[in-house]
């Protein structure tokens, strides 16, 4: 086994990865950074999904998880499937522009398709990050990206990566070996049931904002496909900083990568106030 360096020894360069990991984990509000692209207080119109839409929502958005944990469980190894990341927002933007065009009913087959293109390129940039995408829990982990992009609680206690990843890592650990022994046949057994209900329950908070805003007329100028686009480059942020972190902790050690990332949130936290 491989010595790890005290966090002590952090180089710049890895402190500087690990800040811009932690911002990118810390803030992973989507609503937020569509104001930001199109200049308008949307959080509040954002929140107004109906009730049935939501509930129909919420099925798609399980459905399209359950197809992506079944490539996971099957493959994500194969170099010749992975697609560049500008490649996976591009078709994610056409996808988007066709969704725009015809609205809800498009979405489930839109919105499978769209999580798939994201599925691969996560994998893609967790490989870049030096994960070996042969085991399952390393597949798994990509799929876990889907419920690290969200912060925007509903009904829920909001928590921070760490504490979203313990959690995840738990449901992870119980639903790995059942995948390995019956492969996606096993995705009925409450085991794996959990985690694809905690990715879908956290998922589907920024898929309706993706949804509504695409919806909403102050948005007519930005469209489907920018939205979709920028849907897409969210989770590409998310899973970059997401698989920089499982890098540090390779070289210096979980505990000591965890200390140092909660001093620099405690120290953004202070700037702040």
């Amino acid at each position: 086994m491989t010595a790890r360096l005290p966090a002590s020894a952090l180089t710049a360069a890895h402190e500087r990865d690990l800040v811009r990991a932690a911002a990118s984990l810390e803030n992973p509000n989507f609503a937020a950074r569509l104001a930001d692209y199109a200049g308008k207080p949307l959080n509040r119109v954002l929140d107004l999904m109906p009730g049935a839409a939501s509930k129909r929502l919420n099925s798609v958005v399980e459905k399209a998880i359950l197809r992506c944990l079944a490539i996971a469980v099957d493959s994500l190894e194969d170099e010749k499937a992975l697609p560049a990341k500008w490649v996976a927002s591009a078709m994610a933007g056409v996808s988007g522009a066709i969704g725009g065009a015809f609205g809800l009913v498009a979405l489930p087959v839109e919105l499978p398709f769209t999580t798939t293109l994201m599925l691969r390129a996560i994998a893609d940039i967790a490989r870049h990050e030096g994960e070996d995408l042969t085991q399952l829990p390393t597949r798994l982990a990509c799929l876990e990206v889907f419920a690290l992009g969200t912060r925007r609680a509903k009904n829920r206690t909001d928590v921070g990566y760490y504490a979203a990843r313990a959690m995840l890592s738990r449901l992870t650990d119980q639903a790995s070996s059942l995948l390995i022994e019956r492969g996606i046949a096993g995705a009925s057994a409450p085991a794996v049931n959990g985690l694809v209900v905690e990715v879908t329950s956290r998922f589907g908070l920024v898929v309706s904002d993706r949804v509504a805003a695409s919806a909403i007329p102050i948005l007519g100028a930005v469209g489907g496909a920018t939205v979709n686009a920028l849907f897409t480059d969210h989770f590409q942020r998310i899973a970059a900083a997401h698989f920089t972190i499982r890098r540090l902790e390779r070289i210096y050690g979980p505990t000591a990568i965890q200390d140092r990332y909660s001093k620099i949130i405690a120290g953004a936290s202070r700037l702040e106030t």
